[in-house]
């Protein structure tokens, strides 16, 4: 019989976790929940009618890939479901993504729902998130079964299963991308050159709970730079260019990346504050 394992990472976001455990323990129980703890773990998990453990995986920022990999270490189960921090599953996605999965040798996403501030209170339902949140206009999910991508560019780490075999098969995420920014684009370009494709899965939603971010993620700068030099390398063309361009834009880069980015500055700590995005934007 397969068995799931959910993987999640974790790093000041308890409140959010909380809210993605809840959302769990509604729906068919996995066979376990891996929390990977890349910060303090204060609080103590809370009861659930599935195995839930920690991970600790300690670091100053945020080690996305490495940090992905302790998760699958951790895990037993024959498919994966990463899910983020952020994301409250319906009852129904984790068993649908799974169900994909195990039928399509793939990596599968699910559909996303971004909902504002203040969507989410305590004794939520889902009817309510549903009518709250927005889907990403990026991607075009079917209304069932699923539908392969030809652009591994639109894979996202937000809500995916995987075959554990597969996962392994792929050297899991690349640790030499470090802290935030083209991991996940990395492991779907990675996929797609040995045949496993991106499959967008008609499944029930994730409910991305909204949190302060900045447009463009000036407090990523460093990251960004440095792991868009490293998918270059790789694959031949830069990735996160919405990003790359904004900080072009802002006098941070050179408005020419060939033959590589012309670093100019760092982005100064009232840039950042700037580009908080307002309260009221779900993405």
């Amino acid at each position: 019989m397969s068995t799931t394992s959910v993987v999640t990472l974790n790093k000041g976001r308890d409140a959010h976790l909380a809210r993605l455990i809840e959302g769990l323990a509604r729906g068919a129980a996995p066979a376990e929940c891996i929390v990977v703890e890349m910060g303090l773990a204060p609080e103590p998990l809370p009861e659930t009618p599935f195995p839930l453990r920690r991970v600790g995986f300690p670091s100053a920022g945020l080690p996305l890939a490495a940090a992905r990999n302790a998760g699958r270490a951790a895990a037993s189960g024959d498919t994966l479901v990463f899910l983020d921090v952020d994301c409250i599953p319906s009852p129904g996605l984790v068993p649908a993504l799974a169900a994909a999965a195990a039928a399509h040798d793939g990596l599968v996403c699910g559909p996303i729902r971004y909902l504002p501030a203040g969507a989410v209170r305590d004794g939520w339902q889902e009817a309510d998130l549903l009518r709250a949140g927005i889907l990403h206009p990026a991607r075009d999910f079917p209304d069932s079964g699923v539908r392969e991508t030809r652009n591994p560019g639109l894979f996202w780490s937000l809500a995916f299963a995987v075959r554990a075999t597969t996962y392994d098969r792929l050297g899991g995420f690349d640790e030499g991308y470090d802290g935030y920014g083209a991991e996940d684009t990395d492991l779907a370009f990675r996929a797609a050159e040995i045949g496993v494709p991106v499959l967008l899965a008609g499944a029930p939603p994730a409910f991305h709970q909204h949190h302060l971010s900045c447009d463009p993620p000036l407090q990523h700068f460093a990251d960004i730079v440095r792991n868009a030099r490293r998918f270059r390398a790789r694959h031949g063309l830069w990735p996160m260019d919405g990003w790359l361009d904004a900080f072009a834009r802002l006098g941070l880069i050179g408005t020419s990346r060939e033959p590589d980015i012309t670093l100019l500055r760092g982005p100064s700590p009232e840039e950042i504050a700037a580009a908080r995005v307002p309260s009221d934007r779900p993405f």
